[in-house]
């Protein structure tokens, strides 16, 4: 019925938490140099491109979920655009979906998410290991 809501509402928050991570990363981009005593540190992959993972995961599973819906006939062009919302009985139903199977949706992609910047962050704490070009010893 409208499932998706949920999903859709937390990839809003997420798309402008994105945007101000974004915008502090790159103020703090500019003042900061990469290099450190002669030599380059590794690249880490940025907090704001993790969250944009989040973010491309949640608004797509919301727009195949409300493609589903659309096909389904429960989502209609004309208002109240949720055909669940015609009567009380069925707005309780519909509200009941949104806080079991929608929450639940947006929790399971929150914590697969979360699962791969934890995977990403650990493979990135992994010491690099020294290659002849970092020694300097170029023949």
């Amino acid at each position: 019925m409208a499932c998706f809501v949920v999903p859709a509402a937390e990839a809003v928050v997420t798309t402008v938490v994105h945007k101000v991570v974004t915008a502090k990363e790159k103020k703090e981009a500019n003042s900061i140099s990469s290099e450190e005593n002669g030599r380059i540190k590794p690249k880490k992959v940025p907090f704001s491109h993790k969250l944009k993972w989040l973010n491309h995961m949640l608004w797509g599973g919301s727009a195949l979920l409300a493609f589903e819906h659309i096909w389904h006939g429960e989502v209609t062009p004309w208002f109240p655009f949720l055909s669940a919302a015609n009567s009380a009985s069925d707005t309780a139903e519909m509200l009941h979906e949104m806080s079991t199977t929608g929450v639940a949706m947006a929790v399971l992609v929150t914590g697969v998410w979360l699962g791969m910047a934890l995977v990403t962050s650990a493979i990135e704490k992994r010491p690099v290991p020294e290659t002849e070009c970092q020694k300097g010893e170029l023949s």
